[in-house]
């Protein structure tokens, strides 16, 4: 009898699928590409997590490698053992909250601006405007930058001079990195950002910002009231998911924004693992010249099971305080 029922719940689900994709094959052909995407670029790459915990060579192949004859994780603790570890980790995380919660505020703050912009051309324009940084490469951004404030030709050091103050070398100051690096990166991609929360607020019903004026309700009762609620939904999973990248500050802008002065603040994951790992080490240090793939494999692994344990964890506070999670 459990065998018959079984059996017949095994067809009526076969034939729920067939009826799903014959009803919908046109959306399941359009998700062959992002779902061979990530198996391309993020599942099948992560077989090489392996080298970690080998002693591995370039002349040889990831499989036939020999485990790390000092103990397969060996380069995890070679890494936490470094003196510079607890210099780029802090420098990482400091980094990554400021970026956090920098990148999380302003573009929520300039959707809500262009939505309350009456004037169509003029709410188009700006968020043209502000979404176009997106597209600048980040190694010409960086340059503009560099230009804009270099110590003797840039427009900011010759206006200070100008108005009697001394020239700064803004690019060489430690203190200064993290706040050229941060707002460097909400000028570049706010305004893209943006375009989450101003199509969340798109969906808002109009009519609840009818009942708010027809209460009395002004333009910054209604944005409190009414748009902040409707979108936090949004913000929450965004958040969640910048929680989860929050590491992840990738090397390029760091590695051009760095210089020996500045080096004890822009050092960080990113930069280290592609100094020790890949680049040969310090120059001049006993680190070799020669590229360790095992340790840089290392310092990424450690650097994805944080993140994975951060977005668990912010996951899962978000669900029990406002009952809205990625899971």
């Amino acid at each position: 009898m459990k065998t018959k029922t079984k059996s017949k719940a095994g067809k009526n689900f076969s034939l729920t699928v067939k009826t799903e994709l014959s009803r919908n094959w046109q959306l399941y052909v359009l998700l062959i590409i992002p779902v061979a995407y990530v198996i391309i670029f993020s599942y099948i790459p992560m077989l090489g997590l392996q080298i970690a915990f080998k002693s591995f060579r370039i002349s040889q192949s990831m499989w036939s490698a020999p485990i790390n004859p000092r103990g397969p994780f060996y380069q995890f603790i070679r890494f936490v053992g470094d003196y510079k570890f607890w210099e780029v980790f802090q420098n990482t995380i400091i980094l990554s909250l400021y970026q956090l919660v920098v990148s999380a505020i302003m573009p929520l703050f300039l959707a809500l601006v262009i939505n309350n912009i009456v004037n169509k051309f003029f709410r188009k324009t700006v968020q043209f405007v502000t979404y176009a940084p997106h597209f600048i490469s980040m190694v010409v951004m960086v340059g503009i930058l560099m230009q804009i404030l270099g110590v003797r030709t840039g427009f900011v050091n010759n206006a200070l001079f100008a108005l009697g103050f001394d020239r700064i070398n803004f690019i060489a100051k430690p203190n200064l990195f993290r706040h050229l690096y941060v707002w460097s990166g909400v000028w570049q991609e706010s305004g893209y950002s943006a375009i989450v929360y101003l199509a969340a607020l798109a969906g808002i019903d109009p009519q609840l910002h009818e009942a708010a004026t027809v209460d009395g309700a002004g333009k910054l009762k209604r944005i409190i009231h009414v748009d902040l609620p409707g979108i936090m939904p949004t913000f929450i999973i965004l958040t969640i998911l910048a929680v989860g990248r929050m590491l992840d500050l990738g090397y390029t802008k760091a590695f051009l924004f760095q210089n020996t002065l500045n080096i004890s603040k822009s050092s960080i994951i990113d930069t280290y693992l592609y100094t020790m790992g890949l680049g040969g080490g310090i120059p001049g240090s006993n680190s070799g010249s020669i590229p360790d793939y095992s340790y840089a494999t290392a310092i990424g692994m450690t650097k994805s099971l944080i993140s994975l344990f951060l977005i668990i964890t912010v996951n899962k506070i978000s669900a029990k305080l406002s009952e809205t999670s990625l899971w």
